[in-house]
């Protein structure tokens, strides 16, 4: 936003309440890899710094990326400033409150995204034995104590942490949710690559509720596959209902969430078959990819509850969904019906347009 206004000439101010790329800084774990290959990496004339194009770089390559292009673009940026408020002053434009002031603006535009705060369920509120953290605050292995894990969430977040978890020789339990499985490359090509090459990745999104797809750049980057998670030892569960101390109820939905799945990652390699016949593109076939594992005993006979101490189960990562921040609906709603009021949900939704493609997909049929 700020090298597009700086192109057409339009003074602007950008306020940051802390550093640039914070979250990037303190809200991402060590071992996390960015999903997007390398080379497909690049805000507007300054792509990322790569040694190899097929890489996924790390969280501090991605931190100093986005300082790079600040300065690149020579963004008016202050940082350590947190806007409180924003109001309408007259018919002309808007005051945005600060701890050191008023700043007065004509347009404002929200660049922050809605989605900011860390949501916990207060399922095991009771059980003060329980080590709970959010995947927002989760940073390694080390910071759990001893024991299993039990992970909540089968999004991109709580993939890569099981697998992490898993590799570092912990015994995990992960609780499947609602997802979309994608491959991470299939006849030679990334997934982006198929994104781009099909049109997908300007495809819009609304709202938080759209299944994001499970893609991960950690460990050289591999299709996820709860199957193979079972057979290297990861016990998959259904929804969580209800816990009573250490008595944890389970939805009877795992082989639907399991076969939801699986229905995605299949539809888009058959798309993604249409498409190369259909444009006559020399590709090699891959039909291993199509090749799909025995059920696991976790799915044959899935728990309908389980003991966590006789698991021995210390730690839960909620790899779950941020809540919406509240600041930002206020602001929001302080621009209601005024044209001169812009309000951007940031650069995720560049992802997101991407990571919305099988639903789209389907919704195409």
């Amino acid at each position: 936003m700020s090298h597009m206004l700086t192109q057409r000439g339009r003074p602007h101010l950008v306020l940051e309440r802390s550093r640039i790329a914070e979250r990037w800084r303190t809200e991402r774990w060590d071992g996390l890899r960015f999903q997007f290959p390398n080379w497909s990496v690049r805000l507007p004339n300054f792509p990322l710094p790569h040694a190899d194009p097929d890489g996924f770089a790390t969280s501090s390559e991605i931190v100093d990326f986005i300082m790079g292009y600040a300065a690149f673009i020579a963004a008016p940026i202050r940082c350590g400033v947190s806007v409180m408020a924003i109001r309408r002053t007259g018919e002309s434009g808007f005051i945005a409150q600060t701890p050191d002031g008023q700043i007065e603006a004509e347009n404002v535009v929200v660049a922050t995204g809605p989605y900011q705060r860390p949501v916990i369920p207060s399922l095991f509120a009771d059980n003060a034995r329980i080590f709970q953290v959010h995947s927002g605050r989760y940073r390694n292995p080390d910071q759990l104590p001893s024991g299993a894990v039990l992970v909540v969430g089968s999004g991109a977040s709580g993939a890569q942490i099981c697998e992490e978890l898993l590799r570092s020789g912990r015994r995990v339990y992960l609780s499947i949710g609602r997802h979309t499985r994608l491959p991470r490359r299939y006849r030679g090509k990334d997934l982006v690559w198929w994104l781009n090459a099909m049109g997908f990745d300007q495809t819009s999104v609304h709202g938080p509720g759209r299944s994001k797809p499970l893609i991960t750049g950690a460990f050289g980057g591999n299709t996820i596959d709860f199957r193979r998670f079972a057979a290297e030892g990861v016990t998959l569960l259904g929804r969580i209902l209800a816990v009573h101390d250490d008595e944890v109820d389970l939805a009877p939905d795992l082989a639907k969430r399991l076969a939801y799945g699986d229905g995605s990652y299949a539809f888009f390699l058959d798309k993604a078959d249409a498409h190369v016949l259909r444009h006559g593109l020399e590709m090699p076939e891959e039909p291993a990819a199509r090749a799909v594992l025995p059920d696991p005993p976790c799915l044959v006979e899935p728990l309908a509850h389980f003991n966590l101490r006789a698991a021995g189960i210390g730690a839960v990562i909620w790899a779950t969904r941020l809540g919406k921040n509240a600041a930002v609906n206020r602001a929001k709603r302080a621009g209601a019906g005024r044209r001169r009021f812009v309000a951007q949900i940031g650069s995720r939704m560049i992802l997101e347009r991407a990571e919305g493609a099988a639903e789209h997909l389907r919704e195409r049929e």
